[in-house]
């Protein structure tokens, strides 16, 4: 038996339950690992509330890093000691767990457990994000909302190396520092600011080529303004609230816009895609090109008073759990 975090009905942080769960041995083509960091992310919210649908009781969260224990029949690349790691797989709040060996990636030696952990997830996302689903070119203007947030801190940082002019939301004063010291040129306080008039100004009225919206309900209309004449909007999260039913006639109203609904699960749906990305990543991270931000660490045992943090806006970059 090990110790994780396992709901039995969707609802608030009261819902998480800190008990034990039985994992057995791998089966063929998986393998067992023992968790050494597990990160915190906004769709584990969304899994505890119900917003994304789960088969209940389950074991939530998506993204960790840890050492191999032990390796199921066919399993030939990886052997127990290595350490790995994983994003999009539900079921990281735990010390350990069973996973199919083909959602693992091998951990570079001068990545730390905590780093991977805090940058599986988001930091993929912010691969797909600038390089696949818009690919950020030079010169192009983008808005990034929650710039000061897990993925905005790398999106920023990385999107300004591809040579874009980095523009973000954020809530504090505080908040518009921490973006501005990972590359975001203009960050907008949306408690006291008009995003979408800021945005206007600093393009002299052309508007971005992109938005990318994890925001949902509060920020949509607005950032759909914001775009330039075929330019995309990118909703990829619903801190807010999922977005409204709308016209898609609101599209060619405001200048053929794109719109895309994306997830890293379909983007890394193949091995070779996932080794892809996740290469990309650390590559980045190992050139200091992106450094990631882990600002808060909390025991796994206590992911209640994590998720309320991170509602509460509270929470800046990346949050890890320590099983």
């Amino acid at each position: 038996m090990v110790m994780g975090i396992r709901i039995h009905e969707a609802g608030g942080p009261e819902v998480l339950r800190w008990e034990e769960i039985e994992i057995g041995r791998p089966g063929v083509g998986e393998v067992r690992i023992t968790q050494t960091a597990v990160g915190l992310n906004f769709i584990d919210v969304y899994h505890r509330s119900g917003l994304y649908k789960l088969t209940l009781p389950a074991v939530i969260g998506s993204e960790a890093a840890g050492v191999v224990e032990e390796v199921g029949a066919g399993v030939t690349q990886f052997k127990a000691g290595d350490r790995v790691a994983y994003a999009g797989v539900i079921g990281a709040y735990a010390q350990a767990r069973l996973i199919a060996a083909d959602r693992l990636v091998p951990l570079p030696g001068d990545v730390q457990d905590d780093t991977a952990a805090a940058a599986m997830l988001k930091g993929m996302t912010a691969q797909y994000l600038l390089r696949q689903t818009c690919r950020v070119e030079p010169g192009d203007a983008i808005l990034i909302h929650a710039a000061a947030g897990g993925v905005g801190l790398i999106a920023c940082q990385w999107a300004k190396h591809l040579g874009a002019t980095v523009i973000g939301t954020v809530s504090t004063d505080e908040k518009a520092a921490l973006a501005r010291r990972h590359g975001c040129d203009h960050p907008i306080v949306t408690r006291r600011e008009d995003f979408v008039a800021r945005v206007r100004e600093i393009t002299r009225g052309r508007g971005v080529r992109v938005v990318y919206d994890s925001v949902g309900k509060d920020t949509w209309d607005g950032s759909l303004d914001c775009l330039r004449p075929l330019g995309m909007m990118v909703s990829y999260g619903n801190s807010s609230g999922p977005v409204p039913p709308f016209s898609p006639l609101v599209l060619s109203a405001k200048g053929s816009l794109f719109l895309t609904r994306p997830t890293l699960m379909a983007y890394t749906a193949g091995r070779k895609d996932l080794l892809a990305s996740a290469g990309e990543l650390f590559d980045v991270i190992r050139r200091g090109v992106v450094r990631v931000e882990v600002t808060r660490t909390y025991p796994l045992a206590e992911a209640a008073r994590a998720h309320r943090d991170l509602e509460g806006r509270r929470t800046t970059g990346s949050s890890v759990l320590l099983p």
